[in-house]
């Protein structure tokens, strides 16, 4: 009997194990590593890899005004762009969750830019940006408006990125806020609509509020994603403007260009804490509104 129990408890781990096989080999040992490496003189090349320096790489790093100016870029392009990616998100699942003439397509084309590789995303916007021919400064130029250097002109060059980002990634968000919808009732709105709620009433106290933990999940979410930022900034600027380089980029650029991995990996670190601290508040705040509105 104590055998068969024994083989039951135990059951349940052989499912998981290849899992954690997988997670140790390729998450919990490299982040380990990572740490070790922080404190050492490792570079890229194999020079110095033996060479331990201790806390230096991290008073380097908070001396370093190339690490600071490169994360608040990337906050800013966090607070620029987590808004109308949230905003317009929820908008089109609204728009969608409707009985409407082929939703389908509507839905589909929301989400289709959401699977093109960052290289053909930036190809297409690099177009409509260009100065003369480019659509968007033709447009422009046709309402009798002056071109904007959308690439060229550091002043607006932020901007630029976060259209680019909002077109391509808010499919994601879309998605989920489309499931969030389809999990609501119905019986909750025909009830609704006996109590005389109707258009924004009812989106504002029944939608909505039903909707406060898809809200959570997109937000953290998509914080997560914008404080990442790598790719569109690096390809629509080739990544030589450091007006607009994020601290990923920076991460990047010391450890594969300037091939002191050691001192990414205590920029990466540092980088990872704020991240974690940042989720950390994020929920605690969550938590606190719902224990008020409960």
């Amino acid at each position: 009997m104590n055998r068969t129990v024994r083989g039951r408890e135990w059951s349940g781990f052989w499912f998981v194990a290849p899992f954690l096989v997988l997670y140790l080999a390729f998450l919990v040992v490299p982040l380990l590593l990572g740490v070790k490496m922080s404190f050492t003189n490792q570079s890229i090349t194999g020079a110095g890899s033996d060479a331990w320096v201790g806390l230096d790489n991290y008073a380097e790093l908070f001396g370093d005004p190339a690490v600071w100016r490169s994360l608040w870029n990337t906050l800013v392009f966090t607070v620029l762009s987590t808004p109308p990616l949230v905003a317009i998100g929820l908008g089109l699942a609204l728009l969608t969750h409707r009985k409407l003439p082929a939703a389908w397509l509507f839905r589909l084309a929301f989400f289709a830019p959401y699977v093109l590789p960052v290289s053909v995303v930036v190809l297409i916007w690099m177009w409509l940006y260009q100065p003369g021919f480019g659509l968007i400064n033709d447009t422009l130029s046709w309402l009798g408006l002056g071109e904007v250097g959308w690439l060229s002109d550091n002043d607006v060059l932020m901007v630029s990125i976060v259209l680019t980002t909002v077109w391509w990634t808010v499919g994601f968000n879309y998605l989920l806020y489309l499931a969030g919808l389809g999990e609501i009732p119905r019986e909750l709105y025909e009830a609704g609509a006996l109590d005389g709620t109707t258009g924004w009433s009812r989106l504002r106290w029944l939608t909505l509020p039903l909707l406060r933990r898809t809200h959570v999940l997109v937000l953290v979410l998509q914080i997560l994603a914008s404080l990442k930022v790598f790719d569109q900034v690096y390809l629509l600027t080739g990544g030589t403007n450091p007006e607009v380089r994020s601290i990923v980029q920076y991460i990047y650029e010391s450890g594969f260009t300037n091939f002191r991995v050691g001192y990414a990996s205590a920029i990466s670190y540092l980088f990872f804490t704020l991240i974690v601290a940042l989720a950390v508040l994020q929920f605690r705040i969550q938590r606190a509104r719902a224990e008020r509105t409960s």
